[in-house]
């Protein structure tokens, strides 16, 4: 892998899901111009032999330009949707009766299918049925054995597989479908870096997904995304398990009171920023950049408000992967990240560190971060370096979201690109070192060649005396770069 070039770096990282607008060499290579960290590849639309020409295309820029970009798989999860439509589209007025029925013909102004052959046993009547994000709402008024009979309250036009809603319903649809899991082992195969679980209602969907992994003896990250409800009721459990929570707003404002999601979307950043664990928002932050090449005031608001609450990333979605604009969607993000960030910066409140919620195998390992976060404010270091096997380490010195940057080095170049999803950390690929004073001046070299620090800057060090062993995190020390270091395990030297 060359060498990282020397850029202006957000502390906030920007993702952007691909799609036909978004997947040439030519887009992606402006993209990554324009300052993406991470690609959301979308298991909802596409094949995965299309998939797969875009992850080699990722890759190969990625690796010519010796940045460590990140991929996500997104699992589809069992979202219920309508079947194809009858001459393209059609629509529903307000108190128009309409009937869901069992069977896969396509829908017509009077009789709707859907995908989910459940749906008719398991919605009552008095619950709603919403289609398209809810921009058409229909009422069960009758449920009989073959048919749920609904009136329209608010109409629209329908297209062909739109998503339906059922935010009244419980439903016993299993959190990863059989498209999931062939999805899955493609994931797997190609070491996407992490996989996302949708519609997730309980740590057990969590769990399975785990275990699923596990089998196949990988290492890959999981994005739990909260857009149901019923996993607001475990989500201090589903937090600590899992790797990354993504805030789906689109869906989960459906499913409930839309004026409730932005303080779910503040107390869900608040309680991962607590438990270290990294944090994205998404859904419809620049939606109209879909067919504008500017976006609303609203919305660059929207994804000020994020970055004000330091979430360690923000997404994009149909803004890339359909809208006319996806380079200029992804600039406006960086912009708007930039001079937020710049404003943070000139008017930092007095710093009380984060409390590090931390245990077991970790809990060394969080008081280490602690001990160098504590030496980087004192001193006002000009940044934080860790080295590390997994990437734990770096996270939890990455969550008391520090005013200077966060450099996680890692011989591993799967751990960088997991790496690039941390909020304010710059990933560096290194080769493997046997003791600490060979750290050092690796760790100079590459700080010098970046242009991250200059010849004379105090550092803090985050590192190991085992530094091949996962895990092991046992040191903090200070440093200026150009300087050699003793060892503080000779024995190793």
């Amino acid at each position: 892998m060359a060498s990282p070039k020397e850029v202006v770096w957000n502390n906030t990282k920007l993702i952007a899901t691909l799609g036909p607008a978004s997947t040439s060499r030519e887009v992606l290579t402006s993209l990554f111009d324009a300052g993406l960290d991470v690609c959301r590849l979308n298991f909802s639309h596409g094949d995965l032999d299309g998939h797969r020409r875009v992850l080699e295309t990722i890759r190969t820029l990625a690796n010519e330009r010796g940045e460590p970009i990140a991929v996500v798989g997104d699992l589809c999860g069992p979202k219920i949707r309508l079947g194809g439509v009858r001459g393209g589209s059609l629509v529903v007025e307000q108190g128009q009766v309409v009937r869901f029925v069992r069977g896969e013909t396509e829908c017509t102004a009077e009789q709707f299918t859907t995908n989910y052959a459940g749906m008719i046993d398991e919605v009552e009547a008095g619950q709603r049925v919403y289609v398209d994000d809810g921009m058409i709402r229909l009422l069960v008024m009758e449920r009989t054995k073959d048919e749920l009979v609904c009136t329209c309250t608010a109409g629209g036009v329908v297209s062909p597989h739109k998503g339906v809603n059922l935010p009244d319903t419980t439903l016993s649809t299993a959190a990863l479908t059989e498209k999931d899991r062939r999805d899955l082992a493609w994931a797997l195969e190609h070491e996407l870096d992490y996989v996302a679980l949708s519609f997730v209602r309980r740590p057990a969907d969590l769990y399975e997904l785990k275990e699923l992994i596990r089998q196949r003896a990988s290492d890959t990250g999981v994005v739990i995304k909260i857009e149901k409800p019923e996993a607001l009721e475990h989500l201090d459990e589903l937090i600590v398990n899992t790797d990354v929570v993504l805030v789906a707003r689109g869906d989960l404002g459906v499913e409930m009171d839309v004026w409730q999601v932005p303080l779910i979307q503040k107390d869900i950043t608040a309680r991962c920023r607590a438990a270290g664990k990294p944090v994205i928002i998404a859904t419809q932050m620049l939606q109209s950049m879909i067919s504008s090449p500017m976006p609303t005031r609203a919305e660059v608001s929207d994804v000020a408000n994020a970055i004000f609450d330091r979430a360690d990333a923000v997404m994009l979605s149909g803004e890339t992967a359909v809208g006319k604009f996806p380079v200029q969607a992804v600039e406006m993000m960086n912009r708007v990240a930039q001079v937020t960030e710049a404003h943070l910066r000139r008017h930092q409140p007095p710093r009380a560190l984060t409390k590090t919620v931390s245990a077991g195998a970790y809990r060394g390992t969080a008081a280490i971060a602690h001990a160098a976060v504590r030496a980087a404010l004192d001193l006002d270091a000009c940044l934080v370096a860790v080295w590390s096997a997994t990437g734990a380490s770096v996270r939890l010195v990455a969550q008391h979201r520090l005013p200077m940057p966060v450099v996680g080095l890692s011989y591993d170049e799967r751990v960088c690109r997991r790496m690039n999803l941390l909020y304010g950390v710059q990933p560096i690929r290194v080769e493997p070192v046997r003791n600490p004073a060979a750290m050092a001046a690796v760790l100079d070299a590459r700080l010098l060649e970046c242009g991250l620090a200059r010849r004379g800057d105090l550092i803090v060090v985050v590192t190991s005396t085992r530094p091949r062993t996962p895990g092991s995190t046992d040191t903090t020390l200070l440093h200026r770069v150009g300087e050699a270091h003793p060892s503080p395990n000779p024995s190793t030297a």
